[in-house]
This record gives C-alpha cells, sequence and structure tokens, in this order.
C-alpha cells in the first residue's frame, strides 16, 4: 500500500521549521498574495522563521490544520493547503490552497485537493466541503470546477483589496459527489 498523503505529483506534509525560506519566497510574489485576499506589508526572514516553528510543532484543532505540498519530482515545497471553518455538527468544512506562482499549472493544486478531500471525506467523515474563489481568479475557478466542485453562489462586491471590490464565488462539493469522480479505492 503506498502512502496515503502521497500522489502521483505532490506529497502532503507537516510543515518544517526551515520551509521559511519557500513560504517567503511564494509569499513575495505579489500574485500570490492578490490571489488569497490582500496584500501585507513584506515580513522579516526572522518572522517566517517563527511562523514555520510554530507551524511544524502546532497540533491540529479537531480538524483544523495546515500541510506543506511537497513536489515529489524535485523534493521541493510548492504550496500549502489547510482547512478551517470546520463544523462538526453539520459535517462541513472549508479548505484553502495557495500554491507558488514558479509552480502554478503543473498539477500539484488539483492533486492536493484530492488527497485532502478524500482524507477528510473518507476518514473524517465529512459531508460537505466549502471554499470561495475570487471570480477574477480564472485558474482557480477552473481548478475547482475541474475537481468537482458546483458552484453555489456569488458574494458581490464581496472584499476590497487592490484599489476595488471584488466578487467571491461559492463552491461547494459533497463527500457522495466526491466518491463518483474520485473512487475511494482499494486499501
Amino acid at each position: 500500500m503506498s502512502n496515503f498523503w502521497t500522489g502521483e505529483r505532490v506529497r502532503l506534509r507537516g510543515i518544517e521549521p526551515e520551509d521559511w525560506k519557500a513560504f517567503m519566497r511564494i509569499d513575495g510574489h505579489s500574485g500570490h498574495q492578490r490571489s488569497v485576499d490582500a496584500l501585507f506589508p513584506p515580513r522579516s526572514a526572522e518572522g517566517y522563521r517563527v511562523w514555520a516553528a510554530e507551524q511544524a510543532v502546532a497540533k491540529p484543532d479537531g480538524d483544523v490544520f495546515r500541510l506543506a505540498i511537497e513536489a515529489l519530482d524535485s523534493g521541493e515545497l510548492v504550496g500549502a493547503v489547510s482547512t478551517h471553518d470546520t463544523e462538526p455538527r453539520d459535517a462541513r468544512f472549508a479548505y484553502g490552497i495557495g500554491v507558488g506562482g514558479d509552480h502554478q499549472r503543473r498539477g500539484y493544486a488539483s492533486e492536493a485537493v484530492v488527497l485532502l478531500l478524500r482524507f477528510m471525506f473518507g476518514e473524517r467523515r465529512h459531508h460537505k466541503c466549502e471554499t470561495g474563489v475570487y471570480a477574477y481568479n480564472e485558474a482557480s475557478l477552473a481548478l475547482h470546477r475541474r475537481v468537482g466542485f458546483v458552484e453555489e453562489g456569488r458574494q458581490r462586491d464581496h472584499k476590497f483589496f487592490a484599489g476595488r471590490h471584488h466578487d467571491l464565488v461559492l463552491f461547494g462539493m459533497t463527500a457522495p459527489e466526491f466518491a463518483e469522480r474520485h473512487p475511494f479505492g482499494e486499501i
């Protein structure tokens, strides 16, 4: 049996203290900052070191956690995926993903999302995943549709950044919808 957290292109793993440089490089690309809804002031190298060290020892808070996305071909950290807004009673959760600009459009994000959803639906018994994508982010909109998310609505002029308001496209996927597109397979 192969590692549950490893696909054909990526491996999801815990964040290590030495990952700080990769996260600093990813965040240094302003296109990445714009895709996550805000442009932040630069953080110092020490700030990244401290953040990565904290992440490396952080314990999951229920089903809320953050994982590094590592490319199998190079062993390089290419991004991160995280869960948030878990609702145990409703069996819902939300997630976010970020892949560095020089690693986009290689299938890393879609495979990381499938690995994460396989865990959250198949092992943690969640019923629905929700996420939001800014309407100008064509690549992310296409990614979510390709993986099998269904557009459920739009929050108009939802967030202000980059000098104007932006719509947020709301996506959802249920566990049965996921299983139909991405069978869990045999153990």
